[in-house]
């Protein structure tokens, strides 16, 4: 008798260590052949990659003597070591002789798919499912492809399917099992419903799963989706996200690694210090995993402050050198560790030119592993610094073997150019080898512009920046349109009306500082003049206010309100306000909390200054403003690399014109609306009169005149934007009308300039005062229902469609005996927000009351559709629930 099918059990519900096991038994006492494949099959899964390829050899030598199905399994340890040329010819003869042979259909669905067949494996995938309805990755592999697709109502479908499955035989397999398919499917529901726009949705389940999971497990589900929504583009979403999960877990390392890992890309490294900082502080925090969050810091440092940077590359190597193999990690775990810390203060010593010591460390670590890539850019960089530009290339070479773009990228990344045409034309010819990110590297090709810029062969910069930034805008999802009506709305919302009808909003405060304006303007220059000042103090560019917002639309999600920013500022209430605004206080103390300003230059918080107004009244704003010409010219010769931070339109002249366009017309609005409260600059005056633009910002801000602020270029605290290599020099002005070397490729920045602004027609609801749902609430709790409903009326008023009004007026018409109207309005609120869990207890208990059983188990079958709900929660009084346990206190968004 043969024991290949229990073993195939094992492999559908992925239980691979068991399979090995089981599978080395069984081929030692029985010498079955029928074995062999699934000793390569598990092997491959565990990682195993060398012992994996032995027993497939020894399974391709004993092929005349395998079944079918042992033939399938071969196919499949092909597959997984991404052999799809070698398992299709196995599985297209294994279902030639079994059409229906569910294994084979599943495993050439994943060829298929490989060889970019979408449609072909969604339909065997599919025909596996259905022939074998129990193998749960199928159904799995069936809704991501549905999802990729874009069907998302398939894609659930099968999801459902596999959680029903899942629930059959969850008593048949081991707990870890059920945990490892339970995760799984949680993730691909939080994808699918992101797909279909409901965040609101999403954000409730992950609430509700935080009861019902263990912290690890509901902090990696809440990593997953901050990683999917990161993945959108939604990168504000997702810090909100993860700030919100760390309100109830704040030492949660996951949660606090990704959001310094957001941080990060975005250009904020003074926040994500700060958070790796947090981390590290951590108690019972392994000693491998401190290793790592040192080099990462070490990293974040390094281009803001060299010591900080020295001192955790330090601290790394020491805690790495007192490590010892074992358990929780093997010998060459740990011999990576070691070198990666080495690396890291080779880094910072190259930094700091200290070259000697710096190229010994390099050296050090390359003798250990000669294709370390960090350690061959990071040497190879150093070289070209010091004109070694020999060395530098034969470094860049090896990098090209195992990274090809980074090797071509080094020089131009270090801001030294190479000085033969020969060289810049290889480095053309590798941005061109099709890759994953398509058809050519865009962001080396604009780096190979710059180049050209430098031997000032304009026309041959100016195509190949075209041409990078051509492909990008492919990849990109900015909507010019959108942003106009985006700026169009701002400026309705902000009105003066919106000022007169909210006095005494906001903090009296005049710590914050907000240098604003069009990305390449001369903010970061202006910032670095700041900065110099003893009581000033540079954080870079913060994604706070961006944040707020984030919060804010949250809030009008969980509402039902069927409104977002800006249309909610309306409904602002002083409470609410002053919540905001101190909670930005408190983070941004954080960065400095001795210093009397702090000055926050992302530069498209003009967009905010409404916002920023409103919280704080006497905040300083400083408005850099350039030459349009250059500031176009400069942003379509940078790579934003992180293009989700906003950038989209820099990758088109037509779009860089209609947002100067959109900032001149709202910075327009702005000044109207604060008359000489917003300081404008020039970047032109600032180059051309250093001196006398420094005495007009700090006089401005309120400071006394220092004399160091000249120097600013002399700071130890370097900045990292896309300016970084300027303000480590003096002002120069070879950056005044560098346009004029690209004026006839301007036409399109022209048109897009001066095209008529035109937005779509505005309808916004204006609430005459605000927090009417909060006044609403709190009456509820207090008993006084007639006064709450009075509130809750009022707001329907204006918003007749708003969820939680409609919701509570129901509740109070069921608590007075109005059932059937009562009823009414809680349906309608619940069908406008169904994945509120307090909301259908309450509606459950309604019907309960009214006696509609019919009803009642209909919603209770809904609830327990749910993935992994919790059973409803009997016994407490209706509306027990308080209302800011399903929202949140609007006073403490952050």
């Amino acid at each position: 008798m043969s024991y290949a099918p229990i073993l195939r059990q094992l492999a559908d519900r992925q239980q691979f260590g068991e399979l090995l096991a089981n599978a080395q038994a069984y081929w030692h006492e029985a010498e079955d052949c029928q074995a062999l494949p699934l000793l390569a099959l598990a092997h491959a899964q565990l990682g195993q990659r060398h012992e994996a390829l032995a027993w497939l050899a020894e399974a391709e030598a004993r092929l005349v003597q395998l079944d079918l199905d042992a033939r399938v399994d071969l196919a499949g340890g092909y597959c997984l070591l991404q052999r799809p040329l070698d398992a299709t010819p196995l599985l297209e003869a294994a279902l030639e002789a079994q059409p229906e042979h569910a294994l084979a259909l599943a495993r050439l669905a994943w060829c298929r798919m490989h060889d970019g067949q979408a449609e072909l494996a969604r339909q065997l995938y599919q025909r596996s499912a259905e022939l074998a309805p129990q193998r749960l990755p199928v159904w799995s592999a069936l809704a991501r492809l549905c999802l990729e697709a874009g069907d998302t109502a398939a894609a659930q479908q099968a999801l459902d399917a596999a959680i029903e499955r899942l629930m059959d035989v969850q008593g048949e397999l081991p707990e870890a099992v059920v945990a490892q398919f339970s995760a799984q499917f949680r993730g691909l529901q939080l994808e699918i419903w992101l797909a279909q726009d409901g965040l609101a949705r999403a954000e409730q389940w992950l609430d509700a799963r935080r009861h019902s999971l263990s912290e690890d497990e509901w902090s990696g589900l809440l990593c997953g989706y901050g990683a999917l929504l990161a993945g959108h583009d939604r990168h504000a979403a997702a810090e909100e996200a993860l700030r919100q999960g760390l309100k109830h877990y704040p030492k949660n390392s996951a949660l606090l690694s990704q959001l310094a890992e957001l941080a990060q890309v975005q250009g904020r490294t003074l926040q994500a210090i700060q958070l790796l900082r947090r981390l590290i502080q951590l108690p019972d925090m392994q000693e491998a995993q401190a290793v790592s969050l040192w080099l990462r810091l070490s990293a974040a440092c390094l281009q803001q402050d060299g010591e900080q940077a020295r001192q955790a590359a330090q601290k790394a190597i020491e805690l790495a050198q007192g490590l010892q193999a074992g358990e929780s990690i093997s010998e060459a775990g740990l011999l990576g560790l070691r070198l990666q810390a080495k690396q890291a203060l080779a880094q910072v010593e190259s930094q700091a030119q200290q070259f000697e010591v710096a190229e010994r460390l390099f050296g050090e670590v390359l003798a250990e592993n000669p294709w370390s890539v960090p350690a061959l850019q990071g040497l190879g960089q150093q070289q070209m610094q010091r004109g070694k530009i020999d060395e530098a290339v034969a470094l860049f070479e090896r990098i090209r073997q195992v990274d090809p773009p980074r090797g071509y990228a080094s020089l131009i990344n270090a801001r030294q150019f190479p000085e033969d045409v020969e060289t810049l034309e290889r480095m053309e010819q590798a941005a061109r080898q099709p890759s994953l990110e398509g058809s050519l590297r865009a962001g080396l090709l604009l780096q190979l512009a710059a180049a050209w810029e430098k031997r000032k062969d304009y026309d041959r910069a100016f195509a190949l920046a075209k041409e990078a930034n051509d492909a990008s805008r492919k990849l990109l999802r900015y909507d010019g349109k959108a942003h106009r009506n985006s700026c169009a709305r701002i400026r309705h919302a902000f009105s003066r009306s919106l000022y007169q009808h909210r006095q005494g909003c906001g903090l009296d405060s005049t710590l914050p500082v907000y240098v604003v304006g069009m990305p390449r303007s001369g903010t970061t220059l202006v910032e670095q003049i700041l900065a110099g000042h003893s009581q000033i103090f540079g954080a870079g560019e913060l994604g706070v206010i961006p944040q707020r917002i984030a919060g804010l639309n949250r809030w009008e999600r969980h509402s039902g309100s069927g409104r977002h920013y800006p249309d909610c500022v309306d409904d602002l209430s002083p409470y609410v306000t002053a919540g905001i605004a101190n909670g930005i206080l408190d983070e941004l103390r954080e960065y400095a909390p001795e210093a009397r300003h702090i000055v926050d230059k992302l530069p498209h918080n003009f967009e905010n200054i409404g916002l920023i107004k409103f919280l704080f009244p006497r905040a300083k704003i400083i408005s850099v403003r350039r030459d349009p010409r250059d500031i176009a010219i400069s942003n379509y010769f940078t790579d934003y690399q992180a293009k989700h931070g906003g950038m989209g339109f820099a990758y088109d002249l037509g779009a860089i014109g209609e947002q100067l366009a959109d900032h001149n017309l709202l910075m327009h609005h702005w000044q109207q609306l604060f008359p000489g409260e917003i300081l404008e600059i020039n970047y032109e005056d600032v180059v051309g009169d250093l001196e006398g633009s420094a005495r007009k910002m700090l006089e401005y801000i309120g400071v006394a005149w220092e004399s160091q602020v000249l120097a600013f270029n002399e700071l130890e605290r370097p900045v990292k934007t896309a300016s970084v290599w300027q303000v480590r020099q003096p002002v120069y002005q070879t950056s005044k009308a560098k346009w004029l070397r690209y004026q006839n490729h301007l036409a399109p920045l022209i048109q897009g300039t001066n095209a008529r602004i035109e937005w779509d027609p505005i309808e916004m609801v204006t609430l005459p005062e605000p927090g009417l749902l909060n006044e609403g609430v709190e009456l509820y709790r207090q008993e006084r229902l007639d006064e709450a409903e009075y509130r809750f009326k009022k707001l329907l008023h204006h918003i007749p469609e708003h969820a939680a009004a409609n919701f509570m007026v129901g509740l109070i018409y069921v608590r007075k005996g109005h059932l059937k109207a009562g009823i009414e309005l809680m349906e309608a609120g619940h069908g406008k927000c169904p994945w509120n869990p307090n909301w259908r207890k309450d509606l459950i208990q309604a019907y309960q009351l009214a006696g509609d059983t019919e009803k009642t188990e209909a919603l209770q079958r809904t609830r327990r559709t749910e993935p992994n709900d919790d059973p409803d929660d009997q016994g407490q009084p209706l509306g027990s629930a308080t209302f800011t346990e399903t929202l949140g206190d609007p006073g403490r968004i952050v």
